[in-house]
């Protein structure tokens, strides 16, 4: 029934109230919005790169060991809290996995049958514990990105299957009307081989989802995206920076444009970020946050006893008939981490609210 919600409203069938939307004396509407890496769970690049086939069933045992470590079960009530707490109308989500395995594993003769049962499922679990809470969230668009199969070891002589499916998500509030849904993927992404030279070919296929959001009466264009991280391949970020900015740059409505953009504030890694400033777009924490707005990265396994961040790569980014009236970071106060001292993600997240005049 919630996914059927959610189609009538991207589709106009129901429309929500937007009576609740803050508007001033001359008709300003003040529009909070969130970014969030919600991470996979595992540094999963040592099984992306692993060297060659044969150790891929061991490192994939190990990340599934470290995924189950940073318990997603646990971190989703840390999220759900911190959106509970910004109460915004749109929250774009970045790394929103899908787990699938298959026993045993047809892996090593050809996958012939991928992987269908789930074994975890970000997006169902957020959207529950939003529900709990008595919150009226959706997803409004999802694009589907990388999806990647291999063998898993279960004992030296049998293998099971896992499956990570990687999503981009934009949840909207149910007083947001949402309309012209866009879903696509990069046509630039990383081609890599897995196991080496000569394995089975991955396309690290990213992307990005954007809405007409709608509340009080004024439409933003809203998107989220999660652009190629530079240490293996910096082209391909770029070229996807560059693909997202040419896709929106004969729009007409205010544009938000946030997620993770893997591009460092201070131009130490590419200069995707200084791109976006060059191309008109300004940055809410530029204008309206307080302090270093550090959002990378915490330990892989979440239990740093301490703030470890150390550089700025999420953004909310914005064009047009915008004000940014407040920016925060989310996910770096250690009193935030959960009851098992898991922090909520690798990454903290930034809240702003913009006014739309």
């Amino acid at each position: 029934m919630r996914r059927l919600l959610a189609v009538l409203l991207v589709f106009g069938f129901v429309v929500a109230c937007d009576d609740d939307a803050p508007t001033g004396t001359d008709g300003e509407v003040e529009f909070t919005v969130m970014t969030r890496n919600i991470y996979v769970g595992s540094d999963i690049d040592l099984l992306m790169l692993a060297p060659s086939l044969e150790e891929i069933p061991l490192l994939a045992a190990e990340a599934w060991l470290a995924i189950q470590g940073t318990d997603f079960a646990d971190r989703v009530e840390a999220l759900a809290d911190e959106i509970e707490a910004a109460g915004p109308h749109l929250v774009g989500l970045q790394e929103v996995s899908l787990f699938r395995a298959q026993s045993p594993g047809d892996f090593l003769v050809g996958n012939p049958q991928p992987a269908t049962t789930v074994v975890l499922d970000h997006l169902d679990l957020l959207l529950d514990a939003l529900e709990a809470r008595g919150l009226s969230y959706r997803e409004v668009a999802v694009s589907q990105g990388m999806d990647v199969e291999v063998p898993m070891a279960v004992s030296p002589t049998e293998f099971d299957d896992m499956r990570l499916t990687d999503h981009e998500v934009i949840l909207a509030r149910n007083d947001v009307y949402v309309s012209n849904v866009d879903e696509r993927n990069f046509t630039t992404n990383l081609e890599i081989e897995l196991g080496g030279p000569g394995g089975p070919a991955l396309t690290v296929l990213r992307g990005w989802v954007a809405v007409d959001a709608t509340t009080g009466g004024k439409t933003v264009r809203f998107v989220s995206t999660h652009l190629e991280p530079p240490e293996y391949a910096p082209a391909v970020q770029l070229a996807q920076a560059a693909e997202l900015m040419s896709e929106l740059a004969g729009e007409t409505l205010p544009v938000i444009v946030l997620g993770d953009l893997n591009s460092n504030a201070d131009g130490t890694s590419t200069t995707t970020y200084a791109d976006f400033l060059a191309a008109g777009y300004s940055d809410a924490w530029a204008e309206a946050g307080a302090g270093a707005g550090l959002t990378c990265c915490h330990q892989d396994d979440l239990q740093n006893a301490t703030t470890e961040l150390v550089k700025r790569i999420d953004y909310i980014l914005f064009r047009g008939a915008l004000e940014a009236l407040s920016a925060d970071v989310v996910g770096d106060d250690p009193a935030e981490r959960t009851a098992g001292g898991l922090w909520a993600s690798d990454h903290a997240g930034v809240v702003a609210t913009l006014r739309a005049p």
